[in-house]
């Protein structure tokens, strides 16, 4: 420890020390055009690349939104068939499908009311299941559907039996092998 503080004194001494000073400075610049030129470019793609290190929240996007509300809007609305018939086991295997749509589509702070109604509205829904309240439940769920605008998702293929047009454009595209996803060929 003592050699510690013996070492920072002696650094911090020599950084005081007088410096030999080159009173002329050196004219001429001893770089070509190509080290100029890699320089500049190297200096303006850190510059354009500060951006995007400030502004890499994509888990509020409004791509991310849609797909949320895609994906487990669609399995929320897959769901009207088992409340009707009073299936409490169905409903309760797609929990995760409420959590994940309540938090995948209203992210954020400016989100905060609708987000508190609809986990309000889930929690509605599954007060009703341990309840084993048929008619609470389809109320309870025709509530969320209707504060969160859950419809699910389109059947492209459906409408007059011809397709409305590209329902999706690459394999990453949350309607990729679902009924809205459609692709026409020839």
């Amino acid at each position: 420890m003592k050699l510690f503080y013996l070492l920072t004194a002696l650094a911090s001494a020599s950084a005081f020390a007088p410096q030999a000073v080159n009173v002329r400075q050196p004219t001429d610049l001893s770089m070509d055009r190509r080290t100029a030129a890699a320089q500049i470019g190297i200096a303006a793609s850190v510059v354009a690349g500060l951006p995007s290190v400030v502004l890499a929240d994509g888990a509020s996007s409004t791509t991310t939104i849609q797909r949320a509300k895609g994906i487990y809007g669609s399995r929320i609305a897959a769901l009207k068939a088992a409340i009707k018939e009073g299936d409490f086991q169905a409903v309760a295997a797609e929990k995760s499908a409420f959590v994940l749509y309540n938090s995948g589509a209203y992210p954020g702070t400016k989100n905060k009311e609708k987000k508190a109604t609809a986990i309000e509205g889930t929690n509605k829904i599954f007060a009703a299941i341990r309840a084993k309240d048929k008619s609470a439940l389809k109320k309870a769920y025709d509530e969320y559907l209707a504060i969160c605008e859950i419809t699910g998702l389109p059947d492209e293929l459906s409408k007059g039996g011809f397709s409305q047009g590209q329902g999706f454009s690459n394999d990453f595209d949350y309607r990729v092998r679902t009924k809205a996803g459609a692709i026409y060929q020839r």
